[in-house]
Parts: C-alpha cells; sequence; structure tokens
C-alpha cells in the first residue's frame, strides 16, 4: 500500500527528507487572520486556496469567495484518494503534485488555505490540505482563521469571478517524518510514542463506529483527544497553545513526546496534528494516514474497546 505512494517519488525524482527550496515565505504562522489576508491579497506570491465544497445550497466558490482565490474543493479536487482498499489517503505523490501546479501554485508561492471555517470537523478539511502540503516539502503554507465565515464577518471584498490558474512546476519533496504506517503505529507502545485517537469519545469507546471502519473500537493503548476540542465552534477559531497543552497533559501526553495522531480516515487526526504539532509546536507528531480504516480492516491487529 505504502508503496504505491513511494512509486509516485521516483518518478518525479523525489529528494525524500528535503526541504523544497523556497522564496522568503510571507509568514511563520500556521494561522493568519482576516487583516492579514486583507494586507497581503495584492502580494503577487500569495494564492488563495479555496477548498469549500458544494452541496445543497449549491457551489460556495460560484456565489462569492476572496478576490483571486482558486477553487480546489475538498471532496472533488483529488486531495485525497483510495490506495488498496483504503479511501481517504494520501495520493501518490507525483499524482497529487502536478494537481498542487495546476492551482498555479510553484514552489515559491506562499499558500493560504480557506475553508469554510464553520465547525471543527469543516476545519479538518484545511488542516488535512495544510498536512498534505508540508509533507510534500511545501513550507509556505498557512490556514485563514476561521476561513470563510471569519472574512464575511470582517466584512471582507467578495468575488464571483471565476479564477483560471495556469499549470505551472512544483516540486515535491516528500517528508516520510512526518506519516506514520501500520507498522510505526503497531511498534508504538513499546517504543514510547503516544496515539492520539482524535475521533469523537463514542468511537473510541466502541460504542458507535463510522460506516468505513470494520470494527467497534480502538488502537490498544490510545487515548483520546477528540478534535472537536481544537475548534471553537461558537467562535470560529482555532484553539491556542495552552489549551491545547492542557488537553494532552489532562489525556497524559507529556510536553514534546513522540506522537501519533489517528481518526477514521485520517481527516479528524489532521485536526490534532495540526494543534499538537503546528499550533502547540511539538514536531515529533505525526499522522497516521490510514488510520482506522486501514488498521481495523486487518483481523490480526487488536482493535479495543475502552468502555
Amino acid at each position: 500500500m505504502r508503496s504505491y505512494i513511494l512509486a509516485g517519488l521516483a518518478a518525479i525524482s523525489l529528494m525524500v527528507g528535503a526541504t523544497a527550496a523556497q522564496a522568503e515565505r510571507l509568514t511563520e504562522k500556521p494561522l493568519v487572520d482576516t487583516s492579514w489576508l486583507a494586507d497581503n491579497l495584492d502580494n503577487p506570491s500569495l494564492v488563495v486556496v479555496d477548498i469549500r465544497s458544494p452541496g445543497k445550497a449549491g457551489n460556495p466558490y460560484s456565489a462569492g469567495h476572496i478576490p483571486g482565490a482558486v477553487d480546489a474543493p475538498y471532496g472533488k479536487f483529488g486531495w485525497r484518494s483510495k490506495v488498496g482498499d483504503v479511501v481517504g489517503m494520501l495520493p501518490p505523490v507525483d499524482v497529487i503534485a502536478k494537481r498542487v501546479g495546476s492551482l498555479g501554485i510553484d514552489n515559491d508561492k506562499q499558500v493560504v488555505i480557506v475553508p469554510a471555517g464553520e465547525n471543527s470537523s469543516d476545519f479538518g478539511a484545511a488542516t488535512r490540505v495544510y498536512w498534505t502540503f508540508k509533507v510534500l516539502g511545501h513550507d509556505a503554507v498557512t490556514i485563514l482563521d476561521g476561513g470563510q465565515r471569519a472574512w464575511i464577518a470582517a466584512k471582507g471584498d467578495v468575488s464571483t469571478d471565476a479564477v483560471a490558474p495556469q499549470q505551472v512546476a512544483f516540486t515535491a519533496h516528500y517528508r516520510p517524518e512526518l506519516v506514520a504506517s501500520a507498522d510505526d503505529v503497531a511498534a508504538a507502545k513499546s517504543q514510547g510514542v503516544a496515539l492520539i485517537d482524535a475521533r469523537p469519545e463514542a468511537q473510541f469507546e466502541g460504542k458507535s463506529k463510522s460506516p468505513v471502519v470494520a470494527r467497534f473500537g480502538a488502537i490498544p493503548g490510545a487515548v483520546n483527544i477528540s478534535q472537536s476540542k481544537f475548534y471553537d465552534d461558537k467562535r470560529g477559531k482555532f484553539v491556542a497553545a495552552d489549551v491545547i497543552e492542557q488537553l494532552a497533559g489532562k489525556a497524559g501526553v507529556s510536553e514534546n513526546s513522540k506522537e501519533i495522531t489517528y481518526c477514521n480516515t485520517g481527516h479528524w487526526a489532521s485536526v490534532a496534528w495540526f494543534g499538537l504539532s503546528e499550533v502547540a509546536g511539538n514536531k515529533n507528531t505525526k499522522m497516521y494516514d490510514g488510520s482506522m480504516t486501514e488498521w481495523a480492516a486487518d483481523p490480526s491487529r487488536d482493535v479495543v474497546k475502552t468502555q
């Protein structure tokens, strides 16, 4: 399964573990506010990526987006794909690199990801895309805190003009240190690595499960920090670093310990990964892309009910 992803690396001569050569970043912060974006919107090195997906109300991008933003809906653009029998995985690296280039993003561009910002699960689309850029070695990436919701609340300009970006070359520099495999998860306990289950408490306890997961329960030894605790739905803001540190401490996770986040398909897990790694600053954090969908499909791997 992982070999399918790695095949993409060889196809475009990736420098494994290296950092992409980039121009000076406009920001070092994982989150920016609407004032920062408004001040930098005309910068030619900036690409705003609107990842809102169409729904019952139609296409939100067509209805109005941040001026100059490109349309790359989370559910349809191809940010994730089925690899083997596992859904929601990182696509082969050569494939996703070409898709990034189709948005007019080369290695010199500063990327700002814009979700709807309505709730934590929706914001997870942004953290998952952010993680993807980081895995591809692109550090010049940030998320608009609160997403389109915050932009509208701040009375930011809105455009209905569709942007048609030109294909450019984006060179990926794959970072394996951000991606946990099933073998990494299996070895976590013996190696002192904390497993953080970002699913709702009922799924962690084995009282309910996602339809794409074969069995009820959690990975043995995992602790639960629900992704919903990382985002303030009422305010439409990601929580602060001190709140995340309290969440980790309450779950028994030591500061700066090695840790792996997981969920059902690597969506909610990205919220926890983003909070722990990027906001709280623990760079010893990986994300298990296959998560419970991959783990529970193999009957030889233990799954436990915590209640």
